[in-house]
């Protein structure tokens, strides 16, 4: 045991890793809406800069043949989440970031792992259990609390963006489903590039229809400082992280690491944004952390 430690010890460091990359994204969102761009552009502007750095990772990774050898109605169907994910999902959550607070979404779209159970159960006609019907049951009560339900005030201020991350966590839901079904046909790298690549088509259509044109980088060099940090750190790095962690802990593992998501945004709303939530909304973000726990223990037990 003594000699694998160090090692298990390395395996953890790079999930968490991936998890507070991941949850920079909305710090990094929103200094940048501060010095005033929009939230279209920076989704757009993002997508353009990490496109190529992970067609180069995949290519290192398994080469142009196995991306060439995805079958036809593999490479639809993640063409098909990409888009719902990464661009119908990824434009409702990053204008909900101009509304919300970001540790606020971040613990919202946290939501989507109940999402996946029931979904599951739906498709597969079999009831929850117990057990995770009141694992799902904490994680909604919790997010009654975060969006503001025991202040009506806050509950009317956070109603609509909240609602947007919920949308979005429902089009990451369906997104976990369809990599579940297409991972296996297409391969984990040539999974992950075909989805990118139709969500930044699709972005770019939606740039060119909107606006006449597509976005492209703008302001001084702090500007683009903070989309370097926004496509390296919270986007592409945590990707290629979380795909390791995922090798090296398993799915289950992984995901029960990545909670650490959710409070890492909270802290980094608090030093770098200013952000504060009141006692009952830290109430509700450790409900839905106890909840995802739960269902994700639930699942490992289960596999």
């Amino acid at each position: 045991m003594a000699p694998n430690t160090p090692s298990r010890h390395a395996d953890l460091l790079i999930a968490a890793a991936a998890a507070v990359g991941f949850a920079s994204k909305g710090i990094f969102a929103k200094l940048l809406y501060a010095r005033g761009w929009d939230f279209e552009s920076v989704l757009t502007v993002r997508a353009i800069v990490a496109l190529p750095i992970v067609w180069a990772w995949a290519l290192w990774r398994d080469g142009l043949t196995s991306i060439r050898r995805v079958p036809l109605t593999a490479a639809a169907g993640v063409a098909a989440a990409g888009a719902l994910c990464y661009c119908v999902g990824a434009l409702l959550n990053f204008y909900a970031l101009t509304l919300i607070a970001a540790g606020v979404e971040r613990v919202l779209l946290f939501s989507y792992p109940s999402m996946v159970v029931m979904l599951h159960a739906l498709l597969n006609r079999r009831a929850p259990t117990r057990r995770v019907l009141a694992a799902v049951a904490l994680t909604y009560a919790g997010i009654l609390m975060v969006v503001g339900g025991s202040d009506l005030a806050t509950l009317r201020d956070n109603a609509f963006g909240a609602g947007l991350v919920l949308l979005c966590a429902l089009t990451f839901a369906l997104y976990y489903l369809a990599s579940d079904r297409w991972t296996a046909l297409a391969g984990s790298a040539p999974f992950t590039v075909i989805a990118l690549t139709s969500a930044t088509v699709m972005l770019l259509l939606v740039a060119a229809i909107r606006h006449g044109d597509v976005a492209t980088l703008k302001g001084g060099g702090a500007e683009a400082l903070l989309m370097a940090g926004l496509v390296l750190f919270a986007t592409v790095m945590p990707m290629l992280l979380m795909t390791e962690g995922v090798r090296r802990l398993g799915a289950q593992r992984s995901a029960i690491v990545s909670t650490i998501g959710p409070p890492a945004t909270l802290l980094m709303g608090a030093l770098f944004l200013g952000e504060r939530l009141t006692p009952p909304q830290w109430s509700g973000a450790l409900l839905i952390l106890a909840g995802i726990v739960v269902l994700q223990s639930q699942r490992t037990r289960a596999s």
